[in-house]
């Protein structure tokens, strides 16, 4: 154990207890964020036993972000995020500033140092966590609705906001520091350290609109013409992550804001979709050591030591944000539904609001309590919001049952006029196929497909298209199942196939449904949820191989008597799989 790697040691423990408490956390019906901050604190310096590198697993966190968030912008384009600005770009403003006129309230309230530390707090209550409320939307599949959309700009403004202050702050620290010091504030150094500041974020936006929206898709245009899905990925992760780092280390953007970027510059690309597949399986990994991190720093002794401070504080980021966001949604043209949503969503602090309290630490503008005291409004909030988020979906549910008060995505649902056709689910690779041949004999055909780029790049009229995931209920109700006569499940991912399959059987249990796999493990579980049928694409490759050389007469195979082997119809009894997920 001695001369095990620190590194190592980081996963080991990170992975495994985040396992095992976010397990228990969703068998106890809690978020398993829940157990991702217990694994943290568990691991953390301030619990006794084992102690994990902090620092490491920041920076391990850190990639979870840019993943995240590179992952995120590929969803959006840059027209989808300026068609929200009217919206997100005052609302995240004055939210900023009524939240952090509040915090500042707060904190001088509970005797920290009005001035500098007051606002340092004040700014570190106003900023919600970014990777927790991109999840929030990823887990509710609404990244690509208004909803989404407004988050993300909201968010944007956020980061820029942050990056902001972390580069005024160090300037104006002797005026707003309550001890007393030499140094005079030059406010000619402030103006130009801000309009600095803003020329390179400046310089950035303009180098990836003008530059990277042609370099970065010919990159991964010139990979995936190798063949080389190994290459890919690889050429995938060193965009997102060099992006990220440059935009941070040259220009002075944050990471998560860099890798965003990043991203939606890529979206425009036909190879957007293959890279947020790609990019998916390290992306979820890495964000679950976020949460650990989060829960490393916190030293539970606060609980104790300061409860009433805590719930001070706490209140103040639910209300201030809350409340804010919510008024402001509406004053600026939003709908009350889209304003409760939002403000349940960015009621919660993170990663920002560890910076800020870092930096205010080490210019003596705060306290070193008043960083725990942040930290456990971190958790606190982190774990109460799942719960605002369920208490509002049920809100919504009961009160917006009219389809004028729904997002514009909820509006575009209409059902489709079709009778006894084929749904096909993913136009991919197999979806494509399986649809154009399906169109070509005469069948009605609607594909469901995610991405909206796919869709609108078809354009084909022998046969309709509906845009969403397919996971959704209220997209399986627009695509008519009910009067279907088959559906065709040809996306890869088998967990999300199997919530359609299970869901399209509910539907209409008479549906013939058909679907992939890559595994046998897969093959069950799609089975299981209610699957006629499921195409194991490597054994149908073997299918044609042998049949091809039984057809040109091998002499290998002349006199034996040799029967492929048919498609998975059954659960169980099958021969293994082969390890090629293509």
């Amino acid at each position: 154990m001695a001369h095990a790697s620190p590194l190592i040691l980081v996963l080991v423990a990170g992975f495994g207890l985040a396992f095992a408490l976010g397990t228990l956390a969703v068998r106890l019906r809690l978020s398993p964020i829940a157990g991702y901050l217990l694994a943290g604190i568990a691991i953390g310096p301030f619990t006794p036993g084992f102690v994990a590198d902090s620092h490491l697993t920041l920076d391990l966190a850190e990639i979870g972000v840019i993943l995240l968030m590179f992952g995120v912008g590929l969803q959006f384009s840059p027209k989808e995020l300026l068609a929200v600005r009217a919206i997100a770009l005052p609302g995240a403003l004055l939210q900023v500033l009524l939240s952090t006129a509040i915090g500042t309230g707060v904190a001088w309230m509970l005797g920290w140092p009005p001035l500098g530390g007051g606002l340092v707090i004040g700014i570190a209550l106003s900023i919600s966590s970014t990777i927790v409320t991109m999840r929030t939307l990823q887990e509710r599949r609404i990244v690509d609705s208004e909803r989404g959309h407004i988050l993300a700009g909201w968010l944007v403004v956020q980061d820029i906001v942050t990056v902001l202050a972390l580069v005024l702050l160090p300037a104006l620290a002797p005026l707003l520091s309550t001890t007393p010091t030499m140094q005079t504030v030059s406010f000619a150094a402030v103006l130009l350290s801000l309009a600095f500041t803003l020329a390179k974020l400046a310089a950035f936006g303009a180098l990836m609109w003008l530059v990277g929206r042609r370099i970065i898709p010919a990159v991964l245009h010139y990979v995936a013409h190798t063949g080389s899905r190994e290459l890919f990925r690889l050429a995938v992760l060193s965009l997102a992550l060099g992006v990220a780092f440059a935009a941070s280390e040259i220009f002075g953007v944050s990471l998560a804001l860099g890798a965003f970027i990043a991203g939606m510059i890529l979206s425009e690309s036909p190879l957007s979709q293959q890279a947020a597949a790609e990019s998916l399986p390290l992306r979820d990994a890495f964000a679950v050591l976020f949460f650990v991190s989060v829960g490393m720093l916190f030293d539970p002794s606060t609980l104790v030591h300061a409860p009433f401070t805590l719930i001070a504080t706490v209140l103040a980021v639910l209300l201030a944000i809350s409340v804010s966001v919510f008024l402001l949604i509406r004053v600026l043209g939003g709908s009350a539904g889209t304003a409760l949503f939002a403000a349940a969503a960015l009621a919660q602090i993170g990663e920002f609001s560890f910076i800020l309290m870092d930096l205010g630490l080490g210019l003596k503008l705060v306290p070193p309590d008043a960083r725990n005291v942040v930290l456990g409004t971190s958790i606190v909030t982190i774990l109460l919001n799942p719960a605002l988020l369920a208490g509002v979906g049920y809100l919504l549910r009961r009160n917006e049952p009219a389809p004028s008060a729904r997002d514009a995505r909820a509006e575009a649902l209409m059902p489709t006029a079709l009778r006894d056709h084929a749904v096909v689910v993913g136009y991919g690779r197999v979806g494509s196929l399986v649809a154009d041949e399906l169109a070509k004999s005469g069948m009605p055909v609607l594909v469901i497909e995610e991405i909206r780029d796919v869709v609108k790049l078809r354009g084909d009229v022998s046969m309709e298209f509906l845009a969403g995931n397919a996971a959704d209920e209220r997209v399986l109700g627009a695509a008519g199942l009910k009067d279907a006569r088959l559906l065709f499940v040809a996306i890869p991912q088998a967990f999300d196939a199997g919530q359609i399959v299970e869901q399209a059987r509910a539907i209409n249990p008479g549906l013939r449904i058909v679907a992939r796999a890559h595994f046998d493990a897969e093959t069950e579980h799609l089975m299981q949820h209610g699957a006629d049928a499921v195409i194991m694409g490597e054994r149908e490759i073997a299918r044609a191989m042998l049949d091809f050389a039984l057809l040109h007469g091998q002499k290998e195979f002349a006199g034996r008597a040799f029967t492929p082997t048919a498609p998975m119809r059954r659960p169980h009894g099958q021969p293994s799989g082969t390890a090629d997920q293509n």
